[in-house]
């Protein structure tokens, strides 16, 4: 890479905290190598109160583009200039691009997401799922889900400001996609998990569990997997979560997070550049 650094080089970013187990640095460096780019990706690790700094560095440094993870995307939202249609909806977003020092963010996760299981053979199209969390990438994942034609997306969450965001995002999806019903639920209220478990097709975690720290956690009990379902996570970093183990185990159909991170990918770097990843 240091052959393509020259006083010149474009700086794109990853924003967010904990950072240090990212594979966007590797994935945007070896695409923009492919084509020889003079651009350079580098992973920052900034806490939620920090992003106003965040920001600042952005445009002193002319930063081109890059992408906000957790748990900094819905402060980056607030901080755009301007919003896509899509991550306004979201009240987050995921990527961004400075055109002349307006930031316009974007929101790719559920892009990426719903790529990703098609890839694995899984349509979204009239099915029912439970998601897991109600951050930037849960919500994101819930909007593509309406989009893409789910019938029911039940969405579950502890009690704290990601919930009244949840509750929020049912009324907008209320009116966007009617032929969707959403219902939001505490998590703690393993009753109700399990029913929707039970009468659901997808399970999805969108939340930080099975990442580093929390390596050792899963939120679905074994006992609810059944060997017609599918389970699938955002996490990446480790490749097989506990709750891809278990329900890889318990004989469900899983889709680990890694390719929801190659095509969002795609989708940024093709914002990025206007050139389509290689992802060969």
């Amino acid at each position: 890479m240091e052959k393509r650094i020259s006083g010149h080089t474009g700086l794109y970013g990853l924003f967010g905290s904990p950072v240090g187990h990212s594979g966007s640095p590797a994935m945007y460096n070896k695409a923009f190598a492919y084509y020889g780019l003079d651009f350079a990706y580098l992973a920052f690790d900034v806490k939620e109160e920090d992003m106003p700094k965040a920001f600042e560095a952005i445009r002193t440094l002319h930063m081109q583009g890059g992408n906000f993870t957790m748990p900094c995307k819905v402060a980056a939202a607030r901080l755009a200039d301007h919003l896509t249609p899509a991550a306004q909806m979201v009240g987050a977003c995921n990527a961004f691009v400075n055109e002349d020092g307006v930031i316009t963010g974007h929101v790719t996760d559920g892009i990426g997401f719903v790529k990703n299981l098609e890839n694995h053979g899984v349509s979204v199209r009239g099915k029912n799922a439970v998601i897991f969390g109600a951050g930037g990438a849960a919500t994101s994942i819930q909007v593509q889900l309406a989009l893409e034609g789910a019938g029911q997306i039940h969405i579950f969450n502890p009690k704290d400001r990601f919930y009244t965001r949840a509750e929020e995002l049912k009324e907008k999806l209320s009116d966007a996609c009617p032929d969707c019903l959403v219902t939001v639920g505490d998590v703690k209220d393993q009753k109700a998990v399990a029913q929707a478990i039970a009468d659901c097709d997808i399970v999805i975690n969108g939340t930080i569990m099975g990442m580093k720290p929390h390596e050792n956690v899963s939120l679905v009990d074994p006992a609810w997997y059944r060997k017609d379902l599918v389970v699938a996570d955002t996490v990446y970093n480790p490749e097989k979560t506990k709750m891809i183990l278990e329900a890889k185990k318990a004989g469900c159909k899983v889709v680990g997070g890694a390719g929801m991170l190659l095509q969002q990918g795609a989708v940024n770097f093709k914002l990025f550049t206007g050139k389509e990843m290689p992802l060969d």
